[in-house]
């Protein structure tokens, strides 16, 4: 069941970007570009827990890896369409073995890729500009001559020249393609700039346009946004950010810009993202930093005594107010330490059934002060510890 929708309110002074995007899709790419993480692999059965969790909340397409690569790649992609109700895509380049075992593992969307900037063109791809047109215009007729919703991407378009990029959507667009995904392949991109290209993309093809960024200079979410406000119906994300070199922008920052700032409801089921989360970061074997946006350890905790005391008091005062932790199937902590103030300290210690005196307070607080300078870390339990050692009184059980 769709859970209710939180209104949104801006606090006075805040941007109000409410009318900026009036809807957006999810592509998952976590099992595709997140798993061409450096050092990570999935198994057969991570791909499919990690699938039925992304299908169950409501992503719009999951591309589940790229057929042609390996049999056992090709069985999991295949499994994968055969089990989620939502759409799975596999990834092919202009090639046609690729595009024959994609369209033979059953996905209902091939997402076909060809270089068009120069440097890939005479280096990777080592194809000229009209080869390359070439190659994209039959891959996509291919693909759409088989039935199959088309994907089609201009790898490295954000290094590209910008007459024939556009060269290159026209034909494609001619050619029948259902979706013009604009990749910043290297992660060059700025906001501006990328809604600029994207702004120019929609306005030569009659496709759906989508996005895929990446995060080399920490602007993929960013870029993933200017996305859509330049008029792009869906934006390519994996869990946790993962993927290429420093990796894509981030299922759950992007959902929950749209749903929080933007007031967007994508349909995705967001208190399932941490959940989603650990289960992403378990089987990556990549660690979620503590002040990752979302779903860090960091991320709803709260140690300052200023921060702490306004929290107590209503949380919307030191944090975005329009995402709770609720939201996204987290909870919000206290934590003792260094920076830790008397409201804190009072407020754990009535939570663990002692009655403190104000100068009870400010001597356990004085003593967590203290270990956490010492960095060492101050557990509940430690705090309780504090609590006898000082004399804290229990409260009294009333009949």
């Amino acid at each position: 069941m769709r859970r209710l929708r939180r209104r949104i309110e801006f606090f006075q002074g805040t941007l109000d970007s409410t009318s900026e995007i009036s809807e957006a899709r999810i592509f998952d790419t976590t099992l595709r570009d997140g798993e061409q993480s450096p050092r990570t692999s999935f198994s057969y059965e991570d791909k499919r827990e990690i699938a039925a969790i992304l299908d169950d909340m409501g992503t719009h397409v999951i591309e589940a890896g790229f057929p042609v690569n390996s049999d056992a790649e090709f069985e999991a992609v295949q499994d994968i369409a055969d089990a989620t109700s939502t759409t799975v895509c596999g990834l092919a380049r202009v090639v046609e073995k690729d595009i024959d075992a994609a369209l033979d593992s059953g996905v209902e969307m091939v997402h076909v890729f060809a270089s068009t900037s120069d440097v890939q063109l005479q280096d990777s791809m080592h194809a000229t500009r009209q080869e390359a047109l070439d190659r994209s215009v039959a891959a996509v007729e291919r693909v759409k001559d088989a039935g199959v919703t088309c994907m089609y991407s201009p790898m490295d378009a954000t290094r590209t020249d910008e007459s024939f990029l556009i060269d290159v959507i026209e034909a494609v667009s001619d050619a029948g393609t259902d979706w013009i995904n604009i990749p910043d392949t290297c992660g060059v991109a700025t906001p501006r700039r990328f809604y600029d290209m994207v702004e120019n993309v929609c306005a030569h093809t009659d496709a759906n346009v989508d996005v895929h960024t990446h995060d080399d200079f920490g602007l993929a979410s960013a870029n993933a946004l200017s996305g859509f406000e330049a008029g792009a119906a869906q934006s390519q994300v994996s869990v946790n950010g993962i993927g290429e070199r420093a990796g894509n922008a981030a299922y759950e920052e992007v959902v929950m810009a749209l749903e929080s700032l933007y007031d967007v409801d994508t349909g995705i089921k967001t208190e399932r993202i941490t959940e989603l989360a650990r289960l992403v970061e378990e089987k990556s074997d990549i660690p979620v930093p503590a002040n990752k946006p979302v779903v860090g350890d960091n991320a709803f905790s709260h140690e300052s005594g200023i921060h702490a005391a306004g929290v107590i008091e209503n949380a919307d005062t030191f944090e975005p107010g329009v995402m709770t932790p609720e939201m996204v199937g987290a909870t919000r902590e206290l934590v003792l330490g260094k920076h830790t103030g008397t409201h804190s300290v009072r407020e754990r210690l009535e939570d663990a059934g002692f009655d403190p005196t104000d100068a009870e307070v400010r001597e356990v607080t004085r003593m967590v002060k203290d270990r956490g300078a010492q960095k060492e870390k101050v557990t509940f339990e430690r705090l309780k510890e504090f609590a006898r050692e000082v004399g804290v009184r229990r409260e009294e059980v009333r009949a």
